[in-house]
């Protein structure tokens, strides 16, 4: 099938790892100009070479802090000014972050609302007058079930992800009748760095504990029984930024196995 993104230019933050890094492989795979984004120079430049060599596609990583809006600005000017256009923006930053209301800091809490909401509408509010001279395109915000059913203990995560759905709907709304798409993939337990350092950790009490271990625990939660691979996620995501989701918009899609007790 072809999707229609040869030729595309897209950002896609949080790029060098897990879900972000699967979402540009799918995005280059199909023929698009991807700029991946993040913080550590080292990690983002041997994801963008490694990426370049899997798809055979152009892949660049620029260093940025999504809570800085002058770099995010800066990021899309850079990536716009290369190509000469931009297409599509996956706002993928961020990380887990999971703990009861009782000991939630307000450190914990502005952290997680500025990198997955305010890193997204900076980076939105940055793209839009691209995507409107392109005469459209494709904004997919990455957020999690647990925006729509929190469970315990899964504070501040669950609040910005909430917060993020929120946007999507708005968005989808504001940037219609400029054929600007916007959607929301709603992940679950995917495999990706953040549970092989958790893994690292948790090997100073339990050094018999391996990641296939811990992702076998995982999957035990989860109704198809196992994690889900990254890849999984990304085609998901290349599909929505693609020619052949030309009527989709303002939808939250769960990728989670069947996890979320709501659709």
């Amino acid at each position: 099938m072809d999707m229609g993104l040869t030729g595309k230019v897209a950002i896609v933050t949080g790029g060098s790892d897990g879900i972000g890094k699967a979402a540009a492989r799918a995005l280059a795979r199909e023929g698009a100009r991807v700029a991946i984004c993040a913080r550590r120079p080292d990690v983002l430049e041997a994801a963008a070479t490694e990426l370049s060599a899997d798809t055979g596609g152009e892949v660049i990583g620029l260093v940025c802090d999504m809570t800085d809006q002058s770099q995010v600005d800066q990021l899309v000017a850079d990536v716009a000014g290369r190509w000469g256009q931009l297409d599509i923006l996956v706002n993928n930053a961020g990380t887990s972050s999971a703990m009861p209301i009782d000991v939630l800091t307000e450190e914990a809490l502005s952290y997680d609302l500025k990198v997955k909401v305010y890193g997204a509408v900076y980076a939105s509010q940055a793209a839009i007058p691209h995507l409107k001279a392109a005469g459209g395109g494709r904004i997919i915000n990455i957020t999690t079930g647990a925006g729509k059913a929190p469970g315990a203990g899964s504070l501040p995560t669950s609040l910005s992800r909430a917060a993020g759905i929120g946007l999507t709907k708005a968005m989808s709304r504001d940037l219609a009748a400029d054929n600007i798409l916007v959607n929301t993939v709603c992940i679950g337990q995917i495999k990706a760095g953040q549970h092989e350092r958790r893994v690292e950790a948790m090997q100073d009490t339990t050094p018999e504990l391996t990641i296939d271990e811990h992702y076998e625990r995982m999957g035990t939660r989860v109704p198809l029984g196992r994690v889900g691979e990254a890849q999984e996620a990304g085609d998901v995501i290349c599909f929505l930024a693609s020619d052949r989701a030309s009527y989709v918009t303002g939808a939250s899609i769960n990728v989670d196995g069947g996890t979320a007790p709501v659709v």
